[in-house]
């Protein structure tokens, strides 16, 4: 969230600038906009403190994602997913406070930096596999895991601190009907289950697979399927075997290509049973400690 954004908010949002009050904060600097929605650095007034305030204006239909998202977040406590403080509805705006984050999310950090070591990616993954299997647990998909929606908290004298953040399309892991119309897809390309694309009902094992898609390009660089135009790339990820990390990082132990090609099956069945499982296994595949010593060992792939 540290990036100000150069683009606008558009329709309702328009007429929103830094400077404006909405719901008792006040709008400092626009970090982040998309569609109908736009996200601000804002003071609390109240309090006194910076929030992240995503503001959304739209139809029926945004107005229900709207509260999905609050309740999805607000349903899960746990340390590495966005707290939120406070959502509701001032004057036709929608509004989520958030807590604020001070540094880049991992798109940012991987376009700066390139591929990043191997304990510095698990670093990463493992915190993020423990609040999805939190969420997973709690009855909800978050659908569209991938390394913008994962911010990384910095600052002087403590290590970074990785946020899962918009849950703005999750949804009940047994619910089959979405909010949009039918065989529109909701998600990123780039880090999409083949059950996710294909339209199939999904739970928690989808979460995995685009994890384990933001594992291939922490530690490459690169996206895992890279195509000129978003539809390939939905192909490439239906029917095209996952390339070997080790074909753009030969240093790693070939163990690695045999755990992401398991969280990255195209069948849910043939992916490990949860995302703490998988990242265990990576950790292990890379030589590195357990993420939580107490957990058993992970089971051979």
């Amino acid at each position: 969230m540290a990036g100000e954004s150069t683009a606008q908010p558009g329709g309702p949002l328009a007429g929103l600038t830094a400077g404006s009050r909405v719901a008792g904060y006040q709008l400092e600097k626009l970090v982040g906009v998309g569609g109908m929605a736009a996200v601000y650095r804002a003071r609390d007034e109240r309090l006194g403190r910076v929030v992240a305030l995503k503001l959304l204006a739209g139809d029926e239909v945004v107005r229900k994602r709207f509260v999905r998202e609050a309740r999805a977040v607000a349903a899960v406590d746990h340390p590495h997913i966005i707290p939120v403080y406070e959502a509701g509805e001032a004057e036709g705006v929608l509004f989520i406070a958030m807590r604020f984050v001070a540094g880049d999310d991992l798109r940012v950090v991987v376009s700066r930096e390139g591929a990043l070591r191997p304990r510095r990616a698990a670093a990463f993954i493992s915190p993020v596999a423990s609040a999805l299997d939190a969420a997973h647990d709690a009855g909800l998909v978050h659908r569209d895991v991938k390394p913008a929606n994962m911010l990384v908290d910095v600052g002087p004298g403590r290590p970074e601190h990785v946020y899962l953040s918009d849950f703005g399309v999750a949804r009940g892991v047994m619910s089959s009907s979405g909010l949009t119309r039918a065989g529109q897809f909701l998600g990123t390309p780039d880090y999409a289950a083949p059950e996710q694309i294909s339209g199939r009902d999904v739970d928690g094992r989808a979460d995995q697979y685009a994890l384990a898609c933001v594992a291939y390009t922490l530690l490459s660089g690169t996206v895992l399927f890279r195509r000129e135009v978003p539809m390939a790339v939905l192909y490439a990820h239906l029917s095209v075997p996952p390339p070997r990390l080790t074909a753009a990082r030969p240093e790693l132990p070939d163990a690695v290509n045999q755990v992401l090609a398991r969280a990255l099956a195209k069948e849910p069945d043939d992916r490990y049973d949860t995302c703490g499982t998988f990242a265990d296994a990576l950790r292990e595949a890379l030589g590195l400690e357990p993420y939580d010593p107490s957990r058993p060992a992970t089971p051979p792939a």
